[in-house]
């Protein structure tokens, strides 16, 4: 048989190729030309357990839930918020004030990135009831403090949520009431004898400062009446860093040159504060978070974290659900077995396992991956600290969902020669849902989004950790 000198050259090329690659497992993964790895490709074995969240700091949030619903992988969560009113400046409330309406306003969050909304919008109806705080919001919560609340029913919303839509509302004015479209929003009357009783009587001397209105006041709690919502339901997400969300206050007084004369105003909910780095943020606002697993695979494996056979299968939950912490067993030996390399890129892949994710419980948008310090400490990993700096550093960092291939990719490459060449110790590598303009090494309040991952004993959507080195003396 003769082999031409192009047949040769192809052959040797295509035995140099498939030699480079140690592990069949990565053969097939898309490349760039433009961005091609060259070295020898080793596909390292990533193990899986999954851990409960910590409870997560509910003040100072961008954005606060509030919410119930039953997924049946994930069991129940139910988020409550306790909200404090002010009334910025002494009120006049005039000769004989007698109250019209008191409505309790919570504005949606409207951020284009983010979901304002995790779950159901179309068959489920939600009932959210109002009761007055027993106590005045303070400064330090968690997610899963419980604060307490007079039992005596203030007000309810009963319907549909709907997040996308702007309505339209009476703006009462003096004269005249005017017609406009408002952001998309909850409305919930509240009992006008209470208003009337606990803010309008109390005239400019109760609400002479904020801090003696809140004193007296305390506050307003919203939690959902369970018994009265349908259907598997789901957690909105509200704004009150702007002048939309808000109590107000509709009332009649006497006039002397005219006789009566209605008048409105807005009782701001929170405190707007400046973080440290510089975003705006809500104090007098915390959020209670509930999660009940009880009879679902996630509480399985809770219950038993370490099998005989491992899981096929792992979970990640916002709200401070669940995350899933990763060891990569290879890494410590790697030079014993391999000898001295430099990786030119690793890449942590991790792939929706369970099937394809469904309406209404959608994969989560963004993940964030993070190590333990020495102190068991969450720490950013040497990659997104690198990339956080650049422009689109985010995006070259990774742990976005691909809803094409169902999987999200991190480039891991500075942490993986770190922990090979023993400059880094891990104490624990951690995946977690992340809100997906916020990456956040801490559990999350402000994402209630879910995903169901590969795991270990997986065969067809593994963890998978893909080095690409070369060998050096």
């Amino acid at each position: 048989m003769k082999f031409t000198k192009q047949d040769l050259l192809t052959l040797l090329i295509g035995l140099f190729l498939f030699a480079s690659c140690k592990n069949p497992d990565g053969v097939g993964l898309d490349v760039d030309p433009n961005t091609a790895i060259t070295g020898t490709l080793v596909v390292s074995d990533v193990n899986s357990q999954l851990v409960k969240e910590t409870a997560a700091s509910t003040i100072g949030l961008s954005r606060y839930p509030l919410g119930y619903m039953v997924d049946p992988v994930f069991g129940k969560t139910e988020a409550s918020l306790a909200m404090t009113v002010y009334p910025i400046i002494s009120q006049d409330f005039g000769t004989s004030p007698v109250l019209d309406s008191a409505v309790l306003v919570l504005k949606l969050d409207e951020s284009s990135t983010v979901t304002k909304f995790y779950g159901d919008t179309t068959n489920s109806k939600y009932s959210i009831d109002v009761y007055q705080l027993a106590n005045k919001v303070g400064t330090t919560y968690k997610s899963d403090d419980v604060l307490a609340f007079n039992n005596t029913l203030l007000g309810n919303f009963t319907g549909k949520i709907a997040p996308n839509t702007k309505p339209k509302i009476f703006d009462v004015i003096t004269g005249k009431d005017t017609l406009k479209t408002v952001p998309a929003q909850i409305r919930i009357p509240l009992n006008k004898t209470f208003i009337q009783n606990n803010i309008l009587n109390l005239g400019t001397t109760g609400t002479a400062t904020n801090s003696k209105f809140i004193d007296s006041f305390k506050g307003l709690y919203a939690q959902i009446n369970k018994t009265s919502s349908t259907g598997v339901g789901g957690i909105a997400f509200f704004n009150f860093t702007g002048t939309d969300s808000y109590l107000q206050l509709v009332w009649k007084k006497v006039n002397s040159s005219s006789g009566i004369d209605t008048a409105t105003v807005n009782f701001p909910i929170g405190t707007l504060v400046t973080t440290s780095s510089g975003s705006s943020a809500i104090s007098g606002v915390t959020t209670n978070i509930k999660h009940d697993y009880t009879g679902t695979p996630v509480q399985t494996q809770i219950d038993t974290p370490n099998p005989t056979a491992p899981y096929s299968v792992t979970y990640l939950q916002g709200l401070a659900g669940v995350k899933t912490k990763l060891t990569f067993p290879q890494l410590t030996n790697f030079t014993s077995t391999y000898g001295k390399v430099i990786v030119n890129k690793a890449e942590l892949v991790v792939e929706l396992g369970g099937g394809a994710p469904a309406y209404p419980f959608n994969a989560a948008q963004r993940l964030s991956l993070y190590r333990w310090d020495i102190a068991h400490q969450p720490s950013n990993i040497p990659d997104y600290t690198t990339f956080a700096s650049a422009t689109g550093g985010d995006a070259l960092f990774g742990g976005y969902f691909d809803a094409l291939k169902n999987r999200y990719i991190f480039t891991v490459t500075s942490y993986v020669q770190s922990i090979i060449d023993k400059n880094i110790e891990d104490y624990g590598t951690f995946l977690a849902a992340t809100s997906y303009n916020s990456f956040q090494n801490v559990p999350t309040a402000i994402s209630a989004e879910r995903s169901i991952i590969g795991g270990t004993s997986s065969t067809t959507n593994k963890l998978k950790l893909n080095i690409y080195y070369t060998k050096i003396n």
